[in-house]
C-alpha cells in the first residue's frame, strides 16, 4: 500500500483547504493505524484482550459508566502502542545503527506501554474481579 504522504510530496493536509485536509489526515491516521495492527504482534494480543473484555462485559452485564471506563482504557492501550510504535520508528531512522540512547529511548516507550497495560489490568480486575469471585463462591 502507498503511502498517503507522497500524495503531491506534502506529509500534512495544511495546503489542501480545510474539509480535503480533514480527509487528508484522516486517512494518514488510519493508514498509521493500520499500519501498527499489521506490524506489531502484540497488538493483536490487545485486539484479543478487546474481544474477551468485550465478551465479559456483555455477559455480567457491566453498567454505562463500567463500559465507558473499559472503552476509554482499552483505547488508550492500543492509542499508546501506536506512539510507541512510531517512536521505535523515529529511532530506527535517525539511529541505524545500535546506540545506548537510541535503546534507551526504545526501552523508555515500551514501559509506557508496561505502565498502561498494568492500570488496564487494574481497571479489569476492578470491573471484573467481584464479578469473577461471586461466580466462585
Amino acid at each position: 500500500m502507498q503511502s498517503s504522504h507522497s500524495a503531491q510530496g506534502a506529509i500534512n493536509g495544511r495546503d489542501r483547504g480545510f474539509w480535503p485536509g480533514r480527509w487528508f489526515s484522516l486517512k494518514a491516521a488510519i493508514h498509521g493505524a493500520l499500519h501498527t495492527i499489521r506490524t506489531q504482534p502484540n497488538v493483536r494480543i490487545k485486539l484479543a484482550a478487546l474481544l474477551v473484555v468485550t465478551v465479559a462485559a456483555f455477559y455480567f452485564q457491566v453498567s454505562a459508566l463500567e463500559w465507558g471506563l473499559l472503552g476509554l482504557t482499552i483505547f488508550l492501550v492500543l492509542a499508546l502502542e501506536c506512539i510507541n510504535t512510531a517512536i521505535e520508528t523515529v529511532v530506527d531512522l535517525v539511529s541505524p545503527h545500535y546506540h545506548p540512547m537510541a535503546g534507551l529511548a526504545k526501552d523508555v516507550a515500551a514501559g509506557g506501554m508496561v505502565f498502561m497495560v498494568i492500570g488496564s489490568l487494574c481497571v479489569a480486575a476492578a470491573i471484573f474481579g467481584p464479578r469473577l469471585w461471586a461466580l466462585l463462591v
